[in-house]
């Protein structure tokens, strides 16, 4: 899919473009899953559904996705590879608020990298799951 970028939502909110999505005729895909390197795919599926709300999609051998229960897009949850190299994923979750869901995950036991700061670019956050893997939580 090729990106108009006069009418499609930023990935960074805060910098009030809009993009519209322009289907491209040659291609016939769409992102479905990320592969997150994880050390125990079981208690990572646990850490995501208990801390982030997250349900399991799939869980067949070593195949464990999770998701949040409103998206089409899914965590698969890679046990296994070695060395295990975690660190920041580049996956971006919004929110309406960063510091008060910084503050309801940190409550939860959620590990944060970054504490909610503001950038020209964005405010956010840096959340890490147990195997160091970090996200970013940016404000709408």
């Amino acid at each position: 899919m090729a990106v108009d970028t006069k009418s499609h939502p930023s990935a960074f909110p805060n910098r009030h473009r809009l993009y519209r999505v322009v289907p491209n005729p040659r291609l016939m895909m769409r992102l479905t899953t990320i592969a997150l390197v994880v050390s125990d795919a079981k208690k990572s599926a646990k850490w995501y559904t208990e801390k982030l709300g997250f349900e399991i999609r799939e869980h067949q051998g070593h195949w464990i996705t999770v998701a949040p229960k409103t998206e089409n897009i899914a965590f698969h949850l890679c046990e296994g590879f070695y060395p295990l190299e975690p660190g920041n994923s580049g996956i971006s979750f919004t929110t309406k608020d960063a510091k008060k869901e910084e503050a309801a995950l940190r409550k939860l036991g959620v590990e944060f990298s970054t504490p909610t700061t503001k950038e020209d670019w964005a405010t956010y956050a840096m959340f890490k799951d147990p195997d160091g893997n970090e996200f970013y939580l940016i404000e709408e």
